[in-house]
């Protein structure tokens, strides 16, 4: 599965089960490493950096990573063998999920 098509099924996902969601589209004039999804649902603040099977974090999506986990915000590195934790994740309640 093509990145750019594990995104599209896990942001339909969220928006199925009630996340805004909000990606950069075009992130070639941000700054960098900013991670791919930021996801909200009422109290629920996470994000997420998508990846294929074998790709890395850079050291730049590592930094903003451990800054917003640092912050208190949930933070993950999803890729697509992931897919039954992600379901589970954005379907959980608020009291079910745990900071990764």
């Amino acid at each position: 599965m093509s990145e750019r098509a594990f995104m599209q099924q896990v942001i339909d996902l969220a928006h199925l089960t009630g996340w805004l969601v909000y990606h950069t589209f075009d992130s070639r004039r941000s700054g960098a490493g900013f991670p791919d999804l930021l996801l909200v649902r009422g109290t629920q603040l996470l994000a997420a950096e998508l990846k294929s099977e074998k790709g890395r974090l850079s050291p730049a999506q590592q930094q903003w990573l451990d800054a917003l986990r640092a912050a208190g915000c949930e933070t993950y590195l999803w890729k697509p063998s992931d897919l039954d934790s992600i379901i589970a994740r954005l379907t959980s309640c608020p009291h079910e999920h745990v900071h990764n």
